[in-house]
């Protein structure tokens, strides 16, 4: 009996934790939507009103989870009365491994944006794709990521050692950058600062207050790689490590962190580690507002600076005070990614409809609508696969993207664009013809290969108008309105122009699949 009394105890104090949890996250939400509420009434804009059940899901599951829904949780979705569905639905896909592998997706192509461009870094990613995938299912606080990183132990005779592709080691960050300094260090500013200092590596930054000798300074703090630097193009350290000659000059300046001396070395300590001190510091005036700063961009497709990873005089906040406010709860809450996802996902801002209902809700930096987004290579392909029953061939044990789906790498190198923002993201001619006569569409949406037609045709109580609603709900997620169901079921009966219904299932299902709804987020 006291076993059982304990236990009871027990799951009351849990139940009473997650309570409590919830609560917290929910006050956060309402900050969220009382400060971006206070910019609209400064403006006289007029919100957009919540988006429906299916237009939510879908957009969560594609932000959370990289890929649409299936059908079944989307009738399942539909069908729950409850009025905490859509928190209890955000938590649910929080603790799911498509989570784990959507936002490794994007936090290495965060740090390892070379890879897109280069077939020989693709090869050395394996090993960081694993090392990462394994601290996102953890939730490692971000802090502790960005350190293991920036400080993981290196030397020359090691060199080869780490570039072997199995190795679960966040080694590809430096060989991307080919273990420059200058490269290091611009791309750890933008990364973990949200700062263009390499704009200031040649001449003093044009647009901000950055001189030259700060982003040398600055570089400085990866000393310890100089042994890296191939002999022609060598820097001038000086013999501790800690000054650096500026090329081309006959400057020479301390190593320092951006805007503040290192002070006194500690030691046996290399300057990265002092570096990554620095940036994962409670004080650190810029780390936990740009990662919380990515964290929102990544949900809205605009940031509250915007680009993300440009934090600079000319370029402030747009809602200065709820950055503030949401890195504040980083810190305070362990640097916790996914506390700050649930907050931005439960907020009421994150749940507008896409569908601009007032002419004032075009501004995208006042968030009165969500804007509709384009989706990564690796968010369509997958969404694809799930929409047309396609098993991936991937093996959990494996690095994420180098399994022995050549499919899915062919599509996501098709389907790689440079530099484009995801409300602006444009499909090319190349790879609008993909989606339409490409092989692997092609073969999803033909009868005698398609799972998803082959289940919808053989379905013995589906009419064709619960055909159509079927394919609806396992492409664009949602039923279709009275005036698609008529126009589909009449298409469908007439055979369309082989005279053949369910040749005509088979467009129909090719059509969702190429229309700007199902490509899109919203």
């Amino acid at each position: 009996m006291g076993k059982l009394v304990l236990l009871g105890i027990g799951c009351a104090l849990v139940a009473l934790c997650g309570r409590a949890d919830a609560d917290e996250v929910a006050s956060l939400s309402a900050t969220i939507d009382r400060l971006i509420a206070q910019r609209w009434e400064a403006e006289q804009i007029v919100p957009a009103p919540l988006a429906d059940d299916a237009e939510f899901l879908r957009r969560l599951h594609l932000d959370l989870c990289g890929r649409i829904p299936r059908a079944s949780e989307v009738r399942d979705f539909l069908a729950d009365k409850a009025p905490d569905k859509r928190r209890r639905e955000i938590d649910r896909l929080l603790k799911t491994p498509t989570f784990v592998i959507h936002h490794t997706n994007l936090w290495r192509a965060a740090m390892i944006p070379e890879a897109d461009a280069s077939q020989e870094i693709r090869f050395q990613l394996p090993g960081f794709e694993a090392w990462l995938r394994s601290r996102i299912a953890e939730n490692r606080n971000f802090a502790e990521i960005a350190r293991e990183m920036l400080t993981l132990p290196l030397s020359p005779d090691a060199r080869q050692q780490f570039a072997q592709p199995e190795s679960s080691t966040p080694v590809a960050f430096f060989q991307a950058k080919e273990f420059r300094v200058e490269r290091l260090a611009a791309a750890t500013s933008r990364l973990f600062l949200g700062v263009r200092i390499d704009c200031a590596q040649c001449h003093d930054h044009p647009f901000d207050h950055w001189k030259q000798p700060e982003f040398w300074s600055f570089a400085a703090l990866f000393g310890d790689l100089a042994p890296f630097q191939p002999g022609e193009e060598a820097l001038k350290f000086s013999s501790d490590r800690r000054k650096i000659t500026i090329p081309d000059t006959e400057r020479t300046v301390d190593a320092a962190y951006l805007g503040q001396p290192v002070g006194e070395w500690k030691n046996g300590l290399s300057g990265r580690e002092l570096l990554a001190d620095w940036i994962t510091s409670p004080e650190n005036p810029y780390f936990a507002r740009a990662i919380v700063n990515r964290l929102w961009s990544y949900h809205f497709g605009q940031g509250l600076v915007d680009p993300m990873d440009d934090f600079s005089d000319l370029n402030p906040a747009s809602h200065p005070e709820l950055l503030n406010l949401l890195a504040n709860e980083f810190v305070a809450h362990d640097y916790d990614v996914k506390w700050i996802i649930r907050a931005i996902t439960n907020c009421r801002t994150y749940q507008l409809t896409s569908r601009q209902t007032e002419e004032s809700q075009g501004d995208r930096r006042l968030f009165a609508r969500m804007f509709v987004r384009g989706l990564t290579p690796e968010q369509i392909f997958d969404s694809l696969a799930q929409a047309t029953g396609y098993r991936q061939p991937f093996d959990p044990e494996q690095p994420l993207n180098f399994n022995n789906d050549e499919s899915r790498q062919e599509f996501i190198g098709m389907f790689a664009n440079e530099s484009d923002t995801p409300i602006d993201r444009a499909t090319t001619i190349l790879q609008a013809l993909t989606l339409m006569n490409g092989q692997f569409v092609g073969a999803a949406t033909d009868l005698t290969d398609s799972r998803t037609l082959a289940a919808i045709i053989d379905a013995p109580f589906l009419d064709v108008s619960g055909q159509v609603d079927a394919l609806y709900l396992a492409t664009l997620n949602r039923f279709p309105t009275d005036v698609e169901r008529t126009h589909c079921v009449e298409y469908i009966t007439g055979g369309g122009p082989k005279k053949d219904p369910k040749s005509a299932l088979g467009d129909l299902f090719w059509a969702l699949l190429n229309s700007g709804e199902f490509l899109l987020n919203h």
